[in-house]
């Protein structure tokens, strides 16, 4: 199945591949790209949020951060055990790159690649408080339900089945997100709220990439995603836009 020709026919048709040597090689160049891009927001997602949990107002709240962070990590794993099938090596994948880093609070780097690792530019911003850090998990969960849900289908049969736990856990931490965004607003944050909003809705935006992407050509080429960079985010924004809405938060202007 490797005669690129012959692929891109048995992919049309609906077909999927289930092992390394069934791939060609530009169908494993970007499937790797899509699982180093995951892996690599997954472990910078985690250490950042990590810094989080003793920001956290109580118990509880603590708990439920360490979970997080604990699942996220966990789903980096099991897509590097992915990664490994294709000759990956995954055994200095946890300290080859400084996960924890984040640049200065008020850059914005928009689409522009930053770093050595592959993370999504999102992770490369600091959290400077609890409340900061409950509406950056409202706002990139939802935005983590939405892209990923597009992998739960890709041709790709092994990240696909993946993905299908991935998603309904990232589900539950933007659920976790907006519920601790809720009792912060109880406690009187809601200009702290606002203004986190405003510093992370730009910054969630790009990570749905740039319009027109040659990527995601050839990501739905090979079948590897359905919806484009502009349907992903039409679809976050309508479901944000209510989630914020309902808390009495706006989305900032000119978003």
């Amino acid at each position: 199945m490797n005669n690129e020709a012959g692929l891109l026919g048995y992919l049309a048709a609906g077909g999927k591949l289930d092992a390394p040597e069934n791939a060609s090689p530009r169908y494993r160049g970007e499937l790797m790209r899509l699982m180093a891009v995951f892996v690599d927001s997954e472990m910078a997602g985690a250490s950042g949020f990590a810094d989080c949990i003793n920001m956290a107002p109580g118990l509880r709240e603590r708990q439920i951060a360490v979970r997080i962070v604990a699942e996220k990590l966990g789903h980096a794993e099991q897509v590097l055990r992915i990664m490994e099938t294709f000759g990956a090596r995954t055994d200095r994948y946890v300290t080859i790159h400084p996960w924890e880093k984040r640049l200065e609070r008020g850059i914005d780097l928009g689409t522009k690649r930053a770093g050595g690792d592959m993370r999504l530019n999102v992770f490369h911003y600091p959290i400077t408080a609890w409340v900061d850090s409950v509406t950056m998990n409202t706002l990139m969960g939802h935005a983590s339900v939405v892209q990923l849900d597009d992998l739960t289908r890709c041709s790709y049969q092994p990240l696909a089945d993946a993905m299908t736990d991935i998603v309904a856990a990232e589900a539950r931490h933007a659920s976790l997100g907006q519920a601790g965004l809720c009792e912060a607003l109880a406690r009187g944050g809601a200009d702290e709220a606002q203004s986190s909003v405003d510093h992370w809705f730009p910054r969630v935006v790009a990570t749905f990439g740039r319009a027109g992407s040659d990527h995601f050509d050839a990501c739905k080429k090979y079948g590897l995603r359905e919806h484009s960079n502009e349907e992903l985010l039409s679809r976050w924004k309508t479901v944000v836009v209510a989630v914020l809405d309902e808390l009495d938060l706006v989305v900032p202007q000119g978003a």
